[in-house]
């Protein structure tokens, strides 16, 4: 739902706080069902009784009342063979390669034969004879295993619907699925492997987001999705890339339980042709998805039956417990934001569009700061809306596809997303009429956290390849609930970092009870769920790329004017739009400026479009003094946050952090 200027309405449902004050905003809640036929209903929406009947399916139905489509044998048939599978694969002792899931190409089948790893079959063998799939002898040499390679839309379509329980085409074509107990990611379930090199690359202790494992663990969990994956009657194999910089581009292997899983990372990874299929080799990185099968909850390190368990060495990813297909999309993420800093590239969580005359802006932005409203431009081409490269080459979308949120959806609001839900869209958890296959965007009684999935093509204005020269401008997004961040400010290099690295937002928490004070939110680098480094490394590479190539930085507040919320007014969408113009067209570079206080912030005195009179956000206050207060309440937050920061050294010096800290507040 949006409030009335346009921007989306700021909550709280769904955005957790850990333990080591790391912010998610798609955490997963609880589900509001109790039995997987609870949560089929939820999905399904009866009609109100003044709607004509319609004609019930003809389909012969097999295994349960409420299932529209006909299945091959029953869930507890199914059940019961693949415990028999399970249990004759756990009896092997030569599963130490993982599943042979493909054959291997001629050029190289002797290598990967030497090296015991699967390597891929020729284009034409997967994907123009999905009627005859490959076949491959699970390690347990007791039962086949049909794989099912690089599938197109509509033959996964074909298998959902068929086999998957929860899968409906709706009215516009696409796919709704359900993501089973599952509804968002679990965060305290993600493990990295800790070994002599990540223990001194990554960023360990408090605040980051890298919980510990070891090795053995991360193999015990390896060898029980494995183990589950051989004993299913089909998996699916995606190969596609990460990063339209085809200099820089990364090889992924996907190998799932599920069509959705498959049609998801479909969409979300860029798409090989049948000519790369074919040249693909050996991936750089393998994802096992087994997320229908729990982990072994006593097994070392684990808190649940969930686990998304990370290995950098092996450059492979285990998911177990969970069927919620964001994991993959964001784990691969985490894995960017490890190799690309390596080749001296910059991984960001940010939106990214360009001018027709070519200048490329990049936008910061956690839930409620109206990223998406703001990087969708009608005049100005889109190159991603979530996840980014910047390399000496320019700037780079690292997915193929985008994964929008849903609730309260609107033609009129989010045109483009509303049209590119179609054939080819996965549609996860929303609720929709049971005759009509009409989605109700409202409803959220599955999940408040519904998305959509679809290839970055579906939105007319996309920029294929998604591929830009270097940023002009850098924008972060910030929505102050405090009401004491001017509308727009035009930061210095350190401003810069220190901003990027504090990743500032404010969230309210609703009025059932009254109005609610703000609560400071901050997350690094405007993603600390997904990044691998100490922040301050990124904030340095942004820095370092932003002063090489003449890129601008900017702090924009979409938040709060005249008062805290509840007590002023949010700064209106077209004046916002305004000031994104202004730094589009480099009015902003020849504005005058003035300096505020305890922030330190550089405030333009006129802008074309905008009363002058809300740029210095005091002019806008009545109660001076309440000003004034919140503003030192506000800069006390910010100190507070950087404490966990101020200690990082880069090798011995602490300069930098130095210059860092001086952006910061002072009082």
């Amino acid at each position: 739902m949006a409030t009335p200027n346009g921007l989306a309405r700021i909550e709280t449902t769904g955005k957790k706080k850990q333990d080591n004050g790391v912010w998610y905003d798609d955490s997963s809640a609880p589900v509001r069902a109790q039995t997987i036929d609870e949560l089929h209903s939820l999905q399904r929406k009866r009609s109100a009784p003044s709607t004509p009947k319609r004609s019930a399916p003809t389909t012969p139905i097999k295994g349960g009342a409420h299932s529209p489509f006909a299945v091959a044998i029953s869930e507890e048939e199914r059940h019961t063979q693949q415990m028999q599978s399970i249990s004759a694969s756990l009896a092997s002792l030569t599963r130490e390669t993982g599943p042979k899931v493909v054959k291997g190409d001629p050029a190289a089948k002797g290598e990967a034969a030497a090296q015991g790893a699967p390597s891929t079959p020729r284009a034409h063998q997967q994907h123009r004879h999905p009627a005859a799939p490959a076949i491959a002898v699970s390690d347990s040499s007791l039962k086949f295993t049909h794989v099912l390679n690089n599938l197109s839309p509509a033959e996964l379509y074909e298998q959902a619907i068929k086999y998957e329980k929860g899968s409906f085409i709706t009215s516009t074509g696409a796919l709704a699925t359900l993501s089973g107990a599952k509804t968002g990611r679990s965060p305290r379930d993600k493990r990295v492997v800790k070994d002599e090199v990540t223990a001194q690359d990554l960023w360990w202790g408090k605040g980051s987001p890298n919980i510990e494992m070891d090795e053995k663990t991360f193999l015990i969990n390896r060898e029980r999705a494995v183990d589950y994956l051989n004993s299913l009657e089909k998996v699916f194999v995606n190969d596609q890339y990460l990063n339209w910089d085809p200099e820089n581009r990364i090889k992924v292997r996907i190998i799932s339980a599920r069509a959705y899983h498959s049609l998801f990372m479909h969409n979300m990874c860029i798409r090989p042709t049948d000519e790369e299929l074919e040249d693909f080799g050996t991936p750089d990185f393998t994802i096992y998805n087994a997320g229908q099968f729990p982990c072994n909850r006593y097994t070392h390190y684990m808190t649940s039956s969930t686990s998304i368990d990370l290995n950098l060495a092996r450059r492979e990813m285990v998911i177990m417990g969970t069927q919620y297909a964001g994991e993959m999309k964001k784990g691969l993420f985490g894995v960017m934001h490890y190799l690309m800093p390596k080749r001296g590239i910059l991984s960001l969580h940010s939106g990214c569009n360009m001018g027709k005359d070519g200048d490329v802006a990049l936008f910061f932005g956690l839930s409620g700061t109206g990223k998406t409203t703001l990087s969708t431009d009608h005049n100005r081409l889109l190159i991603g809306d979530d996840e980014h490269c910047w390399s000496d080459n320019g700037v780079s979308n690292i997915e193929g596809g985008c994964y929008a949120k849903c609730i309260d959806l609107a033609q009129e609001k989010e045109p483009d997303i509303w049209n590119a839900i179609k054939f080819g869209t996965v549609l996860e958890n929303v609720v929709f009429d049971e005759h009509t296959r009409e989605v109700d965007y409202a409803d959220n009684s599955v999940t408040e956290n519904t998305r959509a999935a679809y290839p970055i093509e579906y939105i007319p204005n996309a920029k294929i390849p998604c591929v830009g020269p270097h940023p002009k401008n850098v924008i972060l997004l910030a929505c102050d609930a405090f009401g004491v961040l001017p509308p727009v400010s035009k930061l210095n290099l350190a401003q810069t970092m220190y901003h990027f690295i504090s990743g500032y937002t404010a969230l309210v928490a609703g009025t059932e009870d009254g109005i609610k004070e703000p609560q400071a939110t901050f997350s690094a680098c405007f993603g600390a769920a997904f990044i691998m480094l100490h922040p301050t490394k990124y904030a340095a590479m942004l820095a370092e790329k932003m002063q090489k190539y003449g890129a601008t930085g900017w702090l924009v507040n979409t938040g709060w004017s005249g008062g805290r919320y509840g007590v002023g007014k949010r700064i209106r969408l077209p004046y916002t739009r305004k000031i994104i113009d202004a730094i589009h067209s480099g009015e902003l570079l020849t504005a005058n400026y003035q300096k505020t206080e305890v922030f330190g912030l550089e405030i333009p005195t006129e802008i074309n479009g905008v009363p002058s009179e809300i740029l210095d956000p005091i002019n806008t206050w009545t109660d001076k003094a309440a000003y004034k207060e919140n503003l030192l309440r506000l800069g006390g937050l910010f100190k507070k946050n950087f404490e966990v920061f101020a200690s990082y050294k880069i090798g011995d010096d602490s300069s930098l952090t130095d210059e860092i800290l001086a952006a910061g507040p002072n009082f």
